[in-house]
């Protein structure tokens, strides 16, 4: 594919060696990076959009793929970018790319966009996926896919399934999993910006970690 080489060629003029070990160290060594720093990504990525044309044309699920197998963090970051830029091009049948994405080299840093940018606008487009698929996640045993569930809704404001949000929340009450009571901290937190009396009863009436209390009272 001559995108991929295009992006791989911008991105290894630019890779700086004292940059990605800090880097990596800060994501917890899980990945290696090139050492590209996010505005100089972002500088070479409007090069590779205006070169290449792609956001003229429909979504390439292919690149993003290609670009996640790629070993270097910076290119999973790169078909984040591109995703993003997609959002409207996103439709039901790219639900089963996000999960993939979502549970191939998972970390909160890819996850947590995934989760609230073209997982959320998929299932506000198409709210069936919601018991199709989503519920799944929820109360499946895949960490990832739990975070992504309860996130999915961070965006939505006044759209929020409220029921939906705390249904998900109580079934992960006992998680000792850090990556859980944070999510569900940051859900509430969310939601209370646009509901703080419901998010304030809900912490009240029910024993929720102490990390997700925290986090989930913040704005109340």
């Amino acid at each position: 594919m001559n995108q991929i080489k295009q992006i791989i060629s911008l991105f290894e003029e630019k890779g700086n060696r004292d940059n990605a070990i800090p880097m990596a160290k800060y994501m917890k060594n899980n990945f290696p990076f090139l050492g590209i720093k996010t505005p100089t990504r972002k500088e070479l990525l409007k090069i590779f959009y205006k070169e290449s044309g792609i956001l003229k044309e429909p979504f390439h699920g292919e690149l993003v793929l290609a670009l996640w197998e790629l070993e270097e963090r910076e290119y999973q970051y790169a078909a984040l970018d591109y995703i993003r830029r997609s959002l409207k091009k996103l439709d039901k049948t790219d639900l089963p790319l996000m999960e993939k994405l979502i549970t191939t080299k998972p970390w909160w840093d890819t996850v947590d966009m995934l989760a609230q940018h073209p997982v959320g606008t998929i299932a506000l487009k198409f709210p069936e996926v919601i018991p199709e698929t989503i519920v799944g996640w929820a109360f499946g045993n895949h960490l990832w896919l739990q975070r992504a569930a309860l996130l999915f809704q961070l965006k939505y404001k006044e759209r929020t399934d409220e029921e939906l949000l705390y249904t998900f929340i109580k079934y992960h009450f006992a998680s000792k999993e850090f990556f859980i009571q944070k999510a569900i901290g940051w859900a509430l937190r969310e939601y209370s910006k646009t509901n703080p009396e419901s998010v304030r009863k809900f912490i009240a009436n029910n024993e929720l970690p102490k990390l997700s209390v925290r986090e989930g009272s913040k704005y109340i």
